[in-house]
């Protein structure tokens, strides 16, 4: 009998170990960098998290250019990575070619949906967690003037301004809303120099807190919010702590849950492709409360974002998507 438990033993080790090693997990960062503070950042702690969690090893590159794309997305399919996650809507046509070249494996686009039979797209409603942070900032400013700083323009980062002005607006018809972008190519995303002298104009138009959907660029934005006294609010990643007491909070887009999930569900082989959209009610998006900025949230800004917070769950306040049609009604 004993004989029999310890070769059940040695064969349920051998086949946990086998079953281990056909996981071979990679990410593919997006331009701006893994250490951008930000979104990359956000997708780099995730997988960390699963490499912690699980003592398996992951893959991983940063790309340089656009070029890249498709040529490292097939070098790791065709090295046998299982599954790949990328970070970054840029990465939609490259999958779109690859995932039908190697339909036995498994990727992960976060931030566009490819309609592939292998692919799982995880997609967030920036705009839920953008209103919340824009609550925050109407009720922060004291010249009733806030701003926004987009990184690329394009319609996934005017969601987010969007959002952020509805929710500014949302705490009185006095509150002014600036906007401005950092480019119109990739390179918008890694431009912390022109982020801060777009934040320095809209702080000289009198804007005293301002919100950065930019990448690597919002270090600049966050950098020149501190040096002039006003505040910043982060995105993606907690960036509290970048300049403590000087960031008002940061908007959550919780991209390395994202990852963690994609890799864990590949090793669980509970894998499942299709379209997953995160909101405030599947905690995908939210705001960062810590010992950084929680001087600067009173309890009444508290009370009037988890209102908004609530009621965005229960329906009984709607967020414009501006990818619907393009627009912003506020």
């Amino acid at each position: 009998m004993k004989k029999s438990l310890l070769g059940l033993l040695a064969f349920s080790l051998m086949s946990a170990t086998a079953y281990a090693a056909d996981i071979k997990p990679a990410i593919i960062y997006d331009l701006g960098g893994k250490f951008d503070k930000s979104f990359n950042e956000a997708a780099f702690n995730g997988a960390e998290k699963f490499k912690t969690e699980s003592g398996i090893e992951y893959r991983e590159f940063e790309i340089a250019n656009d070029a890249q794309r498709e040529q490292a997305l097939r070098r790791f399919a065709g090295d046998g990575n299982n599954p790949i996650v990328m970070a970054g809507f840029s990465w939609g046509a490259a999958l779109e070619k690859v995932a039908a070249e190697y339909p036995d494996t498994k990727f992960a686009i976060i931030d566009m949906v490819v309609e592939k039979p292998n692919v799982k797209s995880v997609v967030f409603k920036e705009q839920e967690g953008s209103y919340l942070v824009g609550v925050l900032a109407g009720l922060a400013s004291k010249t009733k003037t806030v701003s926004f700083v987009g990184g690329m323009d394009i319609p996934l980062i005017h969601k987010f301004s969007c959002g952020y002005i509805g929710g500014a607006k949302s705490t009185g018809a006095d509150v002014k809303v600036l906007e401005a972008f950092t480019g119109t190519t990739p390179d918008a995303w890694n431009d912390p120099v022109k982020g801060g002298e777009i934040t320095k104009s809209q702080i000289d138009q009198g804007s005293d807190v301002v919100y950065h959907a930019a990448g690597g660029t919002g270090v600049g934005v966050l950098q020149a919010a501190a040096d002039a006294g006003k505040l910043g609010i982060g995105v993606d990643s907690n960036q509290n702590g970048l300049h403590p007491g000087k960031v008002l909070t940061s908007m959550l887009k919780r991209v390395d849950v994202a990852v963690y999930d994609a890799f864990k569900s590949a090793k669980d082989d509970t894998f499942a492709p299709g379209i997953s959209v995160l909101g405030l009610k599947e905690d995908g998006v939210g705001f960062a409360l810590d010992d950084n900025n929680k001087a600067l949230i009173t309890p009444e800004m508290m009370a009037a974002v988890e209102k908004a917070k609530a009621d965005i769950i229960a329906g009984t306040v709607q967020v414009h998507d501006y990818m619907t049609d393009e627009a912003c009604p506020y």
